[in-house]
């Protein structure tokens, strides 16, 4: 008997604008993330990992550098009639845009259902977490459900953030789905906790079919598939939830499992990041049974070098990418993109570098986020005095410091660099390395 044919669809097309400034000029998906990744590589990872190779990323806003991303990252061999194929939003049914998640399978459903699939699996674009997608659709496949939803347990004070599954007593079956409820129920087996949905589902190709189908002819609906598609499949009884605690990844270590985070805001994205350096790490990008794909330019190692002032390039509990260079600088609980260039004296703490970024001598960055291409000055001083970093950059609730793509800092630590030289401690040593393409 053939194994049911399953094809995956990954949503890549929104705006993200809680992500400002980071999505000024690139879709949420593209967002770079753990130094050399971008958000979209964690879905596509899992998915290539459990053996489903026949993926339809469908983009929408801002997607040039997604595009090319995938396109150069995710060559499958053709041969075998493997592909990741980035599908643009077409208006094949008019002039406009997806008007939501529901309403893009509805544009598409000509590409799905050419590849006659039994099953299809829709999963979102820009989460962090590691998942074998194999059980879920183990699961669905065994139950009958027209839908299976995946769905991680999170405390009850946060369910006003995700859309929340209450189940029947058996414990699959679900029996509500709620969008953000401001009261929401916990968990039988636990009582302080909810099951939000991981935006991750897996759908029999006629069901989910019918269901877009029948909401595109609804006025009143939002288009969603977790505000409309899913309640619909609720109420016809045919929805159950898979529980990620029981996804069990090859090589994984017990204090990653569970992991899932929706880096939908700054703060959120920040702390991700610090997530990878904890002890031990919340989420590691170290797994050679379950390897995260990617694709970096060919670039020299990361380089700590010892400026001309004696100052040694120092680094601790960070991940540093090719082609970083820490010149006589220091970087605590950091990320380095590649091509981040740490000059003598300067010190980052807690904070997350992209592509390119030359922080000065003498300068301190902490608590940031700074995009690609970003000088930051000689003596700058970034998240050490917030009232004045929110009169020229944004700041976060958090108290994070976001710094947008090529954002021109103005040069305000002359004088502590002056004192450095004065002092003897600063060297005249520059880096001048070649810029990443990337």
């Amino acid at each position: 008997m053939m194994s049911p044919k399953v094809l995956a669809v990954v949503l890549a097309g929104g705006e993200g604008k809680r992500l400002m400034p980071l999505t000024a000029e690139r879709a949420k998906p593209a967002v770079p993330f753990g130094g050399i990744y971008r958000l979209i590589d964690f879905v596509l990872s899992n998915l290539v990992n459990g053996g489903y190779r026949k993926v339809l990323v469908l983009t929408q806003y801002k997607s040039h550098s997604l595009d090319r991303h995938i396109l150069r990252t995710w060559r499958l061999p053709a041969m075998l009639d493997d592909y990741v194929l980035p599908v643009p939003a077409q208006q094949r049914l008019g002039a406009r845009w997806f008007s939501g998640t529901a309403d893009a399978l509805f544009q598409n459903l000509h590409v799905i259902c050419g590849e006659m699939p039994d099953h299809v699996m829709v999963f979102g674009a820009d989460h962090v977490y590691r998942m074998d997608p194999r059980e879920m659709v183990a699961q669905h496949i065994e139950s009958g459900a027209d839908v299976t939803v995946a769905a991680v347990r999170q405390p009850l004070a946060l369910a006003h953030q995700f859309g929340v599954i209450q189940t029947d007593p058996g414990g699959r079956r679900i029996a509500a789905f709620t969008e953000k409820p401001n009261n929401p129920v916990g968990l039988p087996d636990s009582p302080e906790e909810v099951y939000a949905s991981m935006g991750n589902y897996v759908f029999r190709t006629q069901a989910m079919v019918d269901a877009v189908r029948q909401d595109a002819l609804d006025p009143a609906s939002g288009h969603d598939i977790g505000a409309n598609i899913i309640p619909m499949l609720v109420r016809l009884g045919r929805a159950e939830v898979y529980d990620f605690a029981r996804n069990a990844v090859p090589g994984m270590a017990d204090s990653e499992r569970g992991y899932w985070r929706d880096v939908g805001t700054l703060d959120a994205y920040h702390q991700a990041h610090m997530d990878l350096l904890s002890t031990p790490p919340a989420f590691s990008l170290h797994n050679s049974r379950w390897p995260l794909f990617t694709d970096c330019d060919r670039l020299p190692p990361a380089t700590f070098l010892r400026c001309l002032g004696g100052r040694y390039g120092l680094v601790t509990e960070s991940l540093v990418s090719p082609g970083a260079v820490v010149s006589g600088g220091t970087a605590q609980r950091s990320v380095l993109a590649p091509n981040v260039v740490l000059h003598s004296s300067a010190r980052v703490v807690e904070s997350v570098l992209l592509d390119n970024v030359r922080v000065g001598r003498g300068a301190i960055v902490r608590r940031a986020i700074v995009d690609k291409d970003v000088v930051i000055p000689d003596g700058a001083r970034i998240g050490v005095d917030l009232d004045h970093d929110r009169s020229r950059f944004t700041v976060t609730a958090g108290g994070v410091v976001v710094i947008g793509r090529e954002q021109v800092i103005e040069d305000d630590g002359d004088a502590v660099v002056s004192d450095l030289v004065a002092a003897g401690i600063e060297g005249r040593h520059e880096w001048h390395g070649a810029n990443s393409t990337r």
